[in-house]
């Protein structure tokens, strides 16, 4: 519609501009008026075009950076998915291994019961003490105390044996489920941020599109006014060449007059000389005394010449002043007084996209709230924490430093145990294997 309008308005003012019935000198004074317009409105489509552009780059630039941080969360996805493919193996094993628990203990309560059931056969309940009197002599006593001990400590042993057992394969399943769970909460994560990133780059598309209408408009209508101003121009050559003709015809005229003009006087000029002569010869014939006299009038003029003075003089002065500013907290931060800080918060819950210590944080928010307590600012982001501060290796790993895995971060306390923001099941809890899962980086901040 606008440029339907545009072209309606520029068709109007060449119309109007080709029928106005004015004067050469007024056309030519409308044309440079209506030009200057043009030309304002040119300028004011190319500085459009030139902020469209801009705008369009950096556009360009935030769907590249968008484009790179879906190739890496892509990247993180499929790490985790390794992760939790190992992780139900362990799990499917702690399983195969709890069954074996169970059928060693089936077997176990089997010995068992026969033993009881052939001492109570021979004896009931005094079956122990018979064993003992049917020894014939005291070496004889001493081998049956001695066999009895070893039956008793053997159904002993094998019955810690197995509540051992039995509670390491549980602990283990305990422990793999909850890993488990942290490696599905962050998958979800990471596939929520993914359907997110994607909708904003085809957003960003569209408008990265609707850019490129915007500029084709108004390129077109810059050509308009373009071509508009090269008419206008044409016209105003034409104008002037046209006023330069009729100056030099007006010049041409002049010329004749003055030279028609200079040759009358010439010829007055000597007809009055012959005029004169003829009256002198004639007067030269009488005899009189005649006296001329001549007068000549000079005349003089004087010229006067006045200079101006001008002077000016300028100045500029200019001044800059950059300050910086930091802030630091009033007393030196270590990292086992962030290990401290950190601990007081274990028991609260796990909210992914949370930085409340209280109310519920995710791994990064959790770390990243609780730095910002001893003035040092991150990311919220686990990816991006790895990048921030120093690298060191896990066997330098002090006290404060933050581990990095594949999408989750945590807070190392020292000897291999580790504080973080873990599932939406366990919340903030202290972990005690550090390298439970492959570590990506180790990073110090202090």
């Amino acid at each position: 519609m606008k440029k339907r309008f545009l072209c309606l308005t520029l068709g109007l003012l060449l119309t109007v501009s080709q029928v106005a019935p004015v004067g050469a000198a007024t056309r030519k004074e409308q044309l440079k008026q209506d030009k200057a317009a043009a030309q304002s409105q040119l300028a004011a489509q190319e500085s459009k075009i030139d902020s469209l552009e801009s705008q369009k780059q950096t556009l360009s630039a935030e769907i590249n950076q968008l484009d790179s941080d879906l190739v890496n969360i892509m990247v993180e996805i499929e790490i985790l998915d390794g992760e939790l493919s190992d992780k139900e193996a362990q799990i499917e094993q702690t399983k195969a291994d709890l069954e074996v628990a169970e059928a060693n203990k089936q077997k176990q309560y089997e010995a068992m019961k026969k033993r009881i059931q052939y001492l109570y056969e021979k004896g009931g309940d005094d079956a122990w003490a018979q064993m003992l009197f049917q020894a014939t002599d005291f070496t004889s006593l001493l081998n049956q105390a001695e066999y009895v001990q070893q039956m008793y400590d053997s159904d002993r042993n094998s019955l810690e044996e197995y509540k051992e057992t039995v509670q390491q394969v549980t602990d283990l399943g305990n422990q793999l489920d909850s890993e488990k769970a942290e490696l599905e909460e962050m998958n979800q994560e990471y596939q929520n941020r993914q359907a997110s990133m994607q909708e904003q780059l085809e957003q960003k598309k569209a408008t990265s599109s609707d850019y490129d209408a915007q500029i084709a408009q108004a390129q077109d209508q810059a050509a308009q006014y373009t071509e508009l101003i090269r008419q206008q121009n044409a016209e105003i050559q034409k104008i002037e060449e046209e006023e330069k003709k009729a100056a030099e015809e007006a010049a041409r005229k002049a010329a004749e007059e003055a030279a028609k003009k200079a040759a009358a006087e010439e010829a007055a000029k000597k007809a009055q000389e012959e005029a004169n002569k003829k009256a002198a010869e004639a007067a030269s014939k009488k005899p009189s005394t005649t006296s001329t006299t001549t007068s000549s009038n000079k005349t003089t003029g004087n010229s006067s010449s006045s200079t101006s003075k001008g002077n000016g003089s300028s100045s500029g002065s200019s001044s800059g002043s950059s300050s910086s500013s930091s802030s630091n907290v009033s007393y030196n931060p270590t990292g086992q007084s962030v290990v401290n800080y950190a601990c007081q918060f274990v028991g609260n819950p796990y909210v992914w996209g949370g930085t409340s210590l209280t109310n519920g944080a995710d791994c990064s928010g959790f770390i990243m709230s609780v730095y910002a307590k001893f003035g040092v600012s991150l990311p919220h982001s686990s990816a991006a924490m790895a990048g921030c501060g120093r690298g060191v290796s896990y066997s330098e790993a002090m006290p404060g430093d933050i581990i990095c895995y594949a999408g989750h971060v945590a807070i190392y306390m020292g000897g291999g145990q580790i504080v973080h923001a873990s599932n939406a099941r366990d919340g903030i809890k202290i972990s005690g294997n550090a390298a439970y899962r492959p570590i990506v980086a180790v990073r110090r901040v202090l």
